[in-house]
């Protein structure tokens, strides 16, 4: 009910209607959203974080997951976001005006995962290669390789189980930008290929060698991992590249945002 607009709350309702419509919420909204879901519905988080991810055209899976998480109160344990009337009422210049909202208890606290290193760079391979772009990252331009070891190049296709089909239109029209942009620049076809086939593809080009942009964690993340033991299995490796930003700038993200602007500074220069 709560994700069909049926919950009841009318700006709730509104908001549930036009992610689905549109693909997009206000930021506002979507923490007011959030609020209502877990502390006045008593709803799992999980399921809004799932309910976001899979309709909002920019969800993301770290920053989806940790603000859905920030609302109940687990990323930072004893300070929850709790939307009220009187808030939205204001910041909607009387758009709505809820009644009182009942706040149910905070989700039980978990520990936050610890922090993770940078994973080691994998060492470039001196010999021809097959490029694999995926939805993580579409800016393969800019990846610190030799462009004359390209053979080819391959778009890992999208899964869209579970996307709302505006969501997994844009996600394939967004790799397919990237797989063109990438076919200019490297002078090569860039076809969409399902992981099933990348190792059959590789060895068709006579090569023992896949690099793609690294992916630190989440679905993609698994999905190469995944490919990573595939491709040993038969002989062959993939590399993930890191570029010269992503070393320097990982140890400095440690909590948050706004601690890390403090270092954009120095980093600039380099």
């Amino acid at each position: 009910a709560a994700m069909a607009g049926q919950s009841g709350i009318a700006c709730f309702d509104h908001w549930a209607r036009e992610l689905i419509t549109t693909g997009y919420l206000h930021n506002h909204a979507r923490m007011w959203f959030a609020s209502i879901w877990i502390f006045t519905l008593g709803l799992p988080w999980q399921l809004g974080a799932d309910f976001f991810l899979n309709h909002l055209l920019d969800g993301d899976p770290a920053s989806n997951t940790l603000s859905w998480r920030w609302v109940a109160g687990l990323q930072t344990p004893g300070k929850t976001y709790l939307a009220t009337a009187e808030n939205i009422t204001t910041f909607t210049q009387g758009r709505f005006a809820p009644a009182p909202l009942h706040h149910g208890p905070a989700p039980a606290p978990v520990p936050n995962p610890a922090p993770q290193a940078l994973t080691p760079p994998s060492p470039l391979p001196d010999a021809p290669c097959l490029l694999l772009l995926t939805e993580e990252d579409l800016q393969a331009e800019s990846l610190p390789i030799n462009a004359q070891h390209v053979l080819a190049i391959a778009g890992l296709r999208v899964q869209t189980d579970g996307l709302s089909p505006r969501v997994a239109a844009f996600r394939q029209e967004a790799l397919a930008d990237g797989l063109t942009r990438a076919a200019a620049h490297f002078g090569r076809d860039a076809p969409l290929i399902d992981a099933e086939g990348l190792i059959e593809h590789a060895r068709t080009l006579g090569s023992e060698h896949i690099v793609t942009a690294y992916a630190p964690i989440g679905p993609i993340a698994t999905r190469l991992n995944a490919l990573a033991e595939q491709a040993t299995a038969h002989g062959m490796r993939l590399h993930q590249v890191q570029r010269a930003w992503d070393i320097a700038a990982w140890p400095l993200a440690t909590k948050g945002f706004f601690p890390f602007r403090q270092h954009i500074p120095s980093l600039l220069p380099q």
